[in-house]
């Protein structure tokens, strides 16, 4: 049970993992087959995100309300969580290069899609096949990096994908809103799409799954038995559990904010013009690219750190949240807005904690099905609030502050799981300590 081993305090969740016999070694060809990888998660967020952007365009484009209008994301959102643990099982099955070739293919073909189709019907297919290509990135290079760097490296690494991808992010919010708004519709997402062949280039010219002498175990034979027991082991711990619930806890009030109600929310229900949302959208982004550096930080040297920060985050977001629907007056303040804004930049960071449950919970040969489990909780999360947000406003002639208050139960299914959950996943954690302690005694020198 080598994968568990991480010393630590006997009060709390253990501390970040030592360097494990066999680690890989890191470096900068680590670094530079990672950063490929990155790159293709990178395009997948711009392209992902950028619907975000352009939501009261595409209303006017096919002429549609809000939920129908929400039903862009929810259906990207939904192909998405459906594919995370087939994902996790292709990964740990296949390998990253080939996933990661699949979903280059699938994202590019639905963001060039998107940009000629003529009516709302093939404009969803679009979004349906780029939530597809977009559903097989971050669990793959999760498991890039898991492959290439040694374990003590894990939490930064994570945190710092994460981080690149906000970056995505970012170029939706300062690029392609300024390129709707200059070349129109068509030309901004068919010009987008060519980012996606350029990383498929790289991909293929100089991405491996491993350094040399580092490969993992073969693989079992595959079919519904293998499927069965991977999915069913990881369940059963608890740090898959918790990092589910922490990721479905914690991601989806900034995901619901940057991939579409965000700008509706600031220009309509705000009086804000376009461009200060925009400003204030760029805010959420900088603000978490700023603060996974931090968090990624914290957890490598205090694996203690991981509940509180993950509490701590859904506590404040959701205070933000409430005094800004909730203040008199037709308008909040300036001041609340930038400050829920830069609030809700640590939404991202915290849902990397999930991971960090249940990384050390699960073998080598299952992180991907972990990952993929994890993965679902936020966009799970993302897509059920969406969908509420959309009705909630055309029930109630476009009453935000309604709509917005659906944040509220989903936040508090999650602190309820995530309490049930921690000393289960803390007393698990120090059983494969244990473990692992009396492993190193009997191996020989």
């Amino acid at each position: 049970m080598r994968w568990g081993s991480r010393p630590g305090s006997r009060k709390g969740f253990a501390a970040p993992a030592v360097s494990l016999p066999g680690d890989p070694p890191g470096g900068r060809r680590a670094a530079a087959v990672w950063g490929i990888g990155v790159a293709v998660y990178f395009v997948a967020v711009i392209f992902r995100t950028s619907l975000g952007v352009a939501g009261l365009d595409a209303a006017d484009r096919f002429d549609v309300n809000a939920s129908a209008l929400s039903t862009f994301s929810i259906l990207q959102l939904l192909v998405y969580a459906g594919m995370q643990i087939p994902v996790g099982l292709l990964v740990d099955r296949l390998g990253t290069k080939r996933v990661l070739t699949l979903g280059v293919v699938l994202f590019t073909l639905g963001q060039a899609a998107f940009a000629f189709s003529p009516s709302y019907g093939m404009a969803l297919a679009a979004r349906a096949l780029l939530g597809c290509g977009d559903a097989m990135t971050f669990i793959a290079v999760l498991r890039l990096g898991a492959r290439w760097f040694p374990a003590r490296r894990g939490p930064l690494i994570a945190q710092l994908a994460g981080l690149c991808g906000m970056a995505g992010n970012l170029v939706s919010t300062l690029v392609i809103a300024r390129l709707l708004h200059g070349v129109g519709w068509t030309a901004t997402f068919a010009g987008s799409s060519l980012a996606g062949v350029l990383v498929l280039v790289l991909l293929l010219l100089f991405l491996k799954d491993h350094p040399e002498g580092h490969e993992p175990a073969p693989a079992e034979h595959a079919g519904a038995a293998y499927v069965r027991k991977q999915i069913a082991a990881a369940w059963r711990e608890p740090g898959t559990r918790l990092g589910l619930w922490v990721h479905f806890t914690t991601q989806f009030p900034a995901m619901v904010f940057l991939l579409l109600w965000g700008m509706p929310f600031l220009v309509e229900a705000q009086g804000l013009s376009r461009g200060t949302a925009g400003e204030l959208l760029t805010l959420v982004v900088l603000s978490n690219m700023a603060l996974g550096l931090v968090y990624g930080q914290v957890i490598a040297r205090h694996g203690a750190a991981r509940a509180p920060l993950a509490l701590g985050t859904i506590g404040t977001t959701g205070l933000l949240w409430a005094a800004t629907i909730a203040y008199p007056g037709d308008h909040a303040p300036m001041w609340l807005l930038v400050t829920l804004c830069a609030v809700l930049g640590a939404c991202g960071p915290a849902s990397m904690i999930g991971f960090d449950f249940a990384r050390p919970a699960n073998p080598p040969e299952r992180q991907g099905t972990a990952s993929g489990i994890v993965n679902m909780g936020g966009f799970v999360a993302s897509m059920t609030t969406l969908l509420a947000v959309g009705v909630l406003l055309d029930a109630t002639g476009d009453n935000y502050r309604i709509a917005f208050a659906s944040v509220f139960v989903l936040e508090t299914v999650g602190i309820i799981q995530i309490l049930r959950l921690r000393k289960r996943t803390a007393r698990r954690e120090r059983d494969h300590l244990v473990a692992s302690r009396v492993e190193a005694v009997h191996v020989p020198a």
